[in-house]
């Protein structure tokens, strides 16, 4: 794991582990789940998102049911954004209970449990909301992303 490397900030293990987390929680709902790892911006996080949302075609799923998990490494800050088809069925402490969760985990310096516990938990929410259908795919690869 290389502190400031997005590209490597992961090892091989341990992006195996966060990809088996996304494919569990996505596979009982059609929502789509992606880790993206930026090293800087000297923008606003969410702003910085939400642009990534789009550029990583978040926003063309069939039910507008994606996730995007953002960690910038220099600031050691993260985003966590949906898409505005999960955000009419969740409520917004929701949000806040996931960052919650990953702040507790990430201060600690356990960053892929904190992931994992927060993939999971909108994992259950996508299963509740948009269950699995026949005729869902992967719209979105399950792999993560950087830059």
């Amino acid at each position: 794991m290389s502190a400031n490397d997005p590209k490597h900030f992961f090892t091989p293990e341990q992006q195996e582990a966060l990809i088996k987390a996304i494919r569990e929680a996505e596979r009982n709902s059609s929502g789509e789940i992606r880790i993206h790892v930026i090293r800087a911006t000297s923008e606003d996080l969410f702003s910085k998102g939400q642009r990534l949302f789009e550029k990583l075609g978040m926003t063309k799923t069939r039910d507008r049911n994606g996730i995007l998990f953002l960690l910038e490494l220099s600031h050691r800050r993260f985003a966590i954004l949906g898409d505005k088809g999960i955000h009419q069925k969740v409520p917004a402490e929701f949000w806040e209970e996931i960052r919650a969760a990953l702040f507790e985990h990430f201060r600690e310096g356990r960053f892929v449990e904190g992931l994992c516990a927060g993939i999971a938990r909108c994992g259950e929410k996508l299963k509740a909301f948009y269950p699995w259908q026949s005729d869902d795919r992967n719209e979105v690869a399950d792999e993560i992303t950087s830059e």
